[in-house]
């Protein structure tokens, strides 16, 4: 590991941890509430359903694919320094999205959004693994979990309060910006540091990796509205697949990798790394899904579907601290297999959703599933960290978050593609493709239509989403409690 420069130190510990934190909750908000906005954005710019799509998978493949090479960027130039020009491109890109005249101008704001939420995480993360220290450094980084929680749990919230209330969807962009603006002023009272013999960015291999991501995420996208058999599609498809295989050939070669692939040699370290892949599926994109069923089917407000899923969303508050009291007392690899089963068990259970469902009777799935993910959040990060030797914990964490991320982005658009062929499926029985693919890209933007045969198509669509999910993640714990049979770390 390289030896850490510091700069004077010009702040008490507790400002940076206020500053990161409050920084923190600001991404998960505007990541996942920008899907409660997608029915206003869709109603004032005329979008396709791929388009409305993009508004929030720009922000997620930018935000995945620059965690990476943010985090060596700010070794070279300065972890202050990477938290503050994240907290002003967050901020610039936000309002640039509140102005935006087009989607397309909409969609770029986001892209960018995402890589200033990259430079905000890594650089902030960054700032408390130096401000801290031991015991102090633990409690840190829990109220930094917790910090993110809080926004999952409010995001949807928030952001059906300012579509519905607060003039829409160009104020819940705004509001995320201006909100932010004032730790601009506190970033140049915080602690610098930097490595002083910097590895240096991994940029082909950074690059390859963006590419091949991009890839596969706009074939996911457009696959349901061109078609899969389309040459756009084949494509993207073709050239994620030469991406990877030369992104894996480049970082094996790399003097300093941004992913060390051997690391993937490690039955204990894959199974965690897979685990924020399939937790992703099962909350992330459901938390991107659901806002727009409950809208188009059932009527919703944003604010209304935003309160709902905080039955979805409120178990990350309570359960990791639950968790962590009793952590030391139950074998990692019990946790680990418990989360997998609780999201399948919610999933499946999420299936007697239908339209008019009263809400006493999805309460008791979503709870089961965001309880699942909550307990992920106890133990996920501590675990890839401790599951390879100290000397490469760094390098853990960063391919730990570049799989979180990169699953987040590929869930939400795997979901999304098949809501979109399914539901299109069912209607297509009954009235010709383009009427059918109409309005199916009305109602996976939340907007309400086509009736009675319309909401049961859709309905049809998320319950084979909900037992596609179930299975996945009663598949992954399986795998999971095989891959960590070995080794086991209480």
């Amino acid at each position: 590991m390289g030896v850490v420069v510091a700069m004077p130190r010009q702040a008490k510990p507790g400002l940076t941890l206020f500053a990161v934190c409050a920084a923190i909750v600001l991404v998960p908000v505007t990541a996942t509430g920008a899907s409660l906005a997608l029915p206003d954005i869709s109603g004032s710019l005329a979008t396709s359903l791929s388009s409305a799509q993009w508004v929030v998978n720009a922000f997620f493949l930018t935000f995945a694919s620059f965690m990476a090479i943010t985090g060596s960027l700010a070794d070279l130039a300065g972890r202050r320094r990477m938290f503050a020009a994240g907290i002003g491109v967050f901020c610039a890109a936000m309002l640039a999205a509140a102005c935006a005249p087009s989607i397309g101008v909409l969609i770029a704001a986001r892209a960018v959004a995402g890589i200033g939420a990259a430079c905000v995480t890594t650089g902030g993360s960054a700032l408390l693994a130096h401000a801290f220290e031991g015991a102090a450094r633990t409690r840190a980084f829990g109220l930094f979990g917790t910090a993110i929680g809080l926004g999952l749990a409010f995001g949807p919230l928030a952001a059906g309060v300012l579509v519905t209330s607060l003039g829409g969807w160009r104020a819940f962009f705004g509001v995320a910006a201006v909100v932010l603006l004032p730790l601009l002023g506190v970033a140049p009272k915080l602690a610098e540091s930097k490595d002083a013999h910097p590895a240096g960015p991994d940029w082909p291999g950074a690059l390859t990796f963006t590419l091949g991501l991009s890839l596969f995420v706009l074939a996911l996208v457009e696959g349901p509205e061109l078609g899969w058999d389309s040459p756009l599609v084949l494509a993207s498809f073709a050239g994620f697949a030469v991406l990877l295989a030369g992104f894996a050939a480049i970082e094996r070669r790399a003097e300093h990798p941004m992913i060390d692939v051997s690391l993937f040699a490690r039955p204990r370290f894959l199974a965690i790394c897979a685990m924020p892949v399939l937790l992703a599926f099962g909350f992330v994109a459901l938390l991107i899904a659901l806002p727009a069923y409950f809208m188009a089917v059932d009527g919703l407000s944003a604010l209304a579907a935003g309160l709902l899923l905080m039955l979805l969303t409120g178990p990350t508050l309570v359960v990791p601290v639950l968790v962590s009291s009793i952590a030391h007392r139950v074998s990692q690899r019990l946790l680990l297999v418990a989360t997998l089963l609780l999201v399948a068990v919610g999933a499946a259970w999420l299936t007697v959703v239908h339209p008019g469902a009263a809400v006493g009777e999805i309460a008791g799935p979503l709870l089961c599933i965001g309880a699942g993910f909550g307990v992920s959040l106890a133990i996920l990060d501590g675990a890839a960290v401790s599951s390879v030797e100290p000397a490469r914990a760094g390098m853990a964490a960063g391919v730990f978050n570049t799989m979180r991320l990169g699953g987040e982005s590929v869930s939400i658009a795997v979901l999304g593609s098949l809501l979109a062929a399914v539901t299109q499926s069912r209607l297509g029985s009954g009235m010709g493709p383009d009427q059918a693919g109409a309005i199916t890209a009305k109602l996976l933007q939340g907007e309400r239509t086509g009736g009675e045969p319309a909401a049961a198509a859709y309905t049809s669509a998320l319950h084979v989403g909900l037992w596609t999910i179930a299975a996945v993640s009663t598949l992954g714990a399986i795998a999971v409690g095989l891959l960590t049979r070995e080794g086991e770390t209480a």
